[in-house]
């Protein structure tokens, strides 16, 4: 009697299940969007047969003004889409040059994403969907049929911040077999990212597969800390639990972070199997995170043979008091004389940023402190920070 009723409960347990899953298979759209063409261009679309008006807002669109707590920054643009009789609203782009976009639609006036899109990424509180296109340097960003490395999470202790950590770390195929020692590649991300970022919207981990398949890079690891002192992790991931993420929280750019970065580093170099020397140390970032590259990198001026600063934002507001930032002109000579191989500079030609770069560059001049300088198109967007880690990855560890 038991075992029938055991029988009969997991039977109607499973119809649940079943019934729960078709309902919300064919409660589904049943539209392609966006559909890529063989012409490369890519129509969108999205179902509302009430709505008065929808357009989509994306970067593949030509940029629009807007205001940023950074200052007036280009924007994605926006274009109207056509219902048809069926109440489907389309638009059809212009062929688009290969690369990875985002997108959203905007319906009456409210933001949305693209329910027939399930591919989403999140940068600082705004989610979007994604979408590749081409080959070319778009290739990069695809997962391809190659030898692929590892993503963990990992937690380190901070005595410095007194907490516990959470960063991603990046291991090359083959790592987990291997007696071999590797060189690391500090990659540091912007206000408002986390240790999420350039995973994610980076493409970290596809670039680095491709490239070290090509025989473009070493084989190396790669460590994405969070540069928010103030947080023990990504929202969401931490012990605050699910907040909102801020654009830029308290601490970020006062020197607390550059000057505990070390705590970073004791953790990987304890915990695997790197080569714990100069010549095989790199760090690099985008925005704040190029800030903290230079500061980090002048600190201690004697920790990396590699130094990328993508889009970077350069000298401390005024309000930044801590130790790290005393006699900048002073560490940088001293790095510039212990020597280093590769001081690489990238920078679009409409970033908010291009004239703090074109200064710090003047100083450099006058310092007789080399470096390599890359001005591309664009203003301070992913699509850069992407280019840029594929340019400078390959010239690393030579």
């Amino acid at each position: 009697m038991k075992r029938h009723f055991l029988w009969t409960f997991l039977s109607i347990f499973l119809i649940g299940i079943q019934a729960n899953a078709q309902e919300s298979l064919f409660g589904a759209q049943q539209i392609t969007s966006p559909e890529i063409h063989d012409n490369s261009t890519v129509t969108f679309r999205f179902a509302a047969p009430n709505a008065k008006s929808v357009q989509i807002t994306g970067d593949f669109l030509p940029a629009e003004k807007m205001d940023t707590p950074m200052g007036q920054m280009d924007g994605p643009g926006k274009a109207d889409l056509v219902k048809d009789d069926k109440g489907i609203w389309s638009f059809t782009s212009t062929p688009l040059s290969p690369e990875l976009y985002s997108y959203s639609f905007i319906v009456d006036g409210l933001k949305v994403t693209d329910p027939n899109n399930p591919f989403l990424i999140r940068d600082v509180a705004s989610v979007t969907n994604v979408f590749l296109v081409g080959e070319g340097q778009a290739a990069l960003y695809r997962v391809k049929d190659v030898p692929h490395g590892t993503v963990a999470r990992r937690w380190y202790d901070s005595p410095g911040l007194g907490m516990d950590r959470r960063l991603t770390i990046y291991t090359p195929p083959g790592y987990e077999k291997s007696n071999e020692q590797f060189p690391v590649l500090y990659l540091l991300h912007g206000a408002g990212g986390d240790e999420e970022a350039w995973i994610a919207l980076g493409r970290t981990a596809q670039i680095m597969d491709n490239l070290i398949a090509q025989g473009k890079a070493k084989p190396m690891i790669v460590v994405m800390p969070n540069g928010n002192v103030i947080q023990d992790a990504a929202p969401g991931e931490g012990n605050e639990g699910m907040y909102k993420p801020q654009f830029m929280v308290p601490k970020t750019m006062d020197g607390t972070y550059e000057a505990n970065f070390m705590d970073i580093v004791k953790f990987v170099e304890s915990n695997y199997q790197v080569k714990a020397d100069k010549a095989h140390r790199a760090i690099a970032g985008l925005s704040m995170g190029g800030y903290h590259t230079m500061h980090i990198s002048r600190y201690y001026p004697n920790m990396f043979d590699y130094i990328g600063l993508f889009s970077a934002a350069i000298m401390p507001r005024e309000d930044a008091t801590g130790k790290v930032y005393n006699d900048i002109d002073g560490t940088l000579k001293t790095q510039m004389d212990n020597g280093y191989k590769l001081y690489w500079i990238g920078i679009g030609k409409t970033d908010f940023l291009y004239d703090a770069n074109k200064e710090y560059r003047a100083k450099l001049d006058s310092m007789g402190m080399p470096y390599k300088y890359v001005e591309s198109e664009g203003g301070h967007i992913w699509r850069n920070w992407r280019v840029y880690l594929t340019q400078f990855v390959p010239q690393l560890f030579n």
